[in-house]
């Protein structure tokens, strides 16, 4: 089973070839460059070193989102585009997820964090079972990261912060938390492409895939376009 990864929801751009539990390879990039100057060039790079024809693909698995409207509807117009052109299911991985899945073992609580403005996080709390299975204690949605620390707070223990929103929370975390706050590496503290493809291949096992048609990015939050059109409605409404 072969299964192409694709990560953007956030500043990384990301792409993975995994083959029966093995991952072939990965290409990730955190810098200026936009995602769609970046991810078909590398997965052509990473097909082409591996020696990966694209028809022998299998699935696609595509980080769903939350996260950057903009990163998101890249990286679903580039699955959607495998898909339709291969003819072949795509899997849509919950993107807070996969983050957590990059700290596979930990035992202590896992919260992703990815900045979503105004004081708010998208996150999602997680613990691996005593069978290394990802359990979710609370899914992934958008919330005020002071009302997130109280709650994990209250739940006890250590807790293990990763994602784009801990540059911007750390010292808030740390405030509310003390030395129960804790920080993934570099390397591990950041969205990937292999863990949206290694997650996709347990969803893949169970049979849930979507088709490139019916595949769309879940955003939780208008984009600032659409709340500013909404605002400008909803003023014209109220003057006539």
């Amino acid at each position: 089973m072969k299964i192409i990864g694709i990560e953007s929801s956030s500043l990384v751009a990301s792409a993975a070839v995994w083959e029966d539990g093995k991952l072939l390879a990965e290409y990730t990039v955190d810098h200026k460059k936009t995602h769609s100057q970046t991810l078909l060039p590398m997965l052509e790079e990473i097909c082409r070193m591996t020696e990966c024809e694209m028809k022998t693909v299998d699935a696609v698995a595509v980080s769903a989102g939350p996260g950057s409207f903009t990163g998101l509807r890249i990286g679903a117009a580039t699955a959607k585009g495998l898909g339709l052109a291969l003819d072949i299911p795509l899997i849509a991985v919950p993107t807070l997820d996969a983050t957590a899945w990059g700290l596979f073992g930990v035992k202590d609580l896992i919260c992703p964090i990815m900045d979503a403005k105004r004081g708010q996080v998208y996150t999602g709390i997680y613990r691996f079972d005593e069978e290394d299975r990802l359990s979710i204690l609370k899914a992934s949605c958008a919330m005020d990261f002071g009302e997130l620390a109280e709650q994990l707070k209250a739940l006890g223990g250590r807790v293990y912060f990763l994602g784009d929103g801990v540059p911007v929370f750390r010292e808030k975390a740390k405030e509310v938390l003390g030395e129960n706050a804790r920080f993934a590496p570099a390397g591990q503290d950041r969205q990937r492409a292999a863990n949206v493809a290694a997650l996709g291949a347990l969803l893949l096992a169970e049979g849930k895939t979507v088709t490139s048609a019916d595949f769309a990015p879940e955003y939780y939050r208008e984009s600032q376009a659409e709340r500013v059109r909404r605002e400008r409605e909803s003023k014209a409404v109220v003057h006539d």
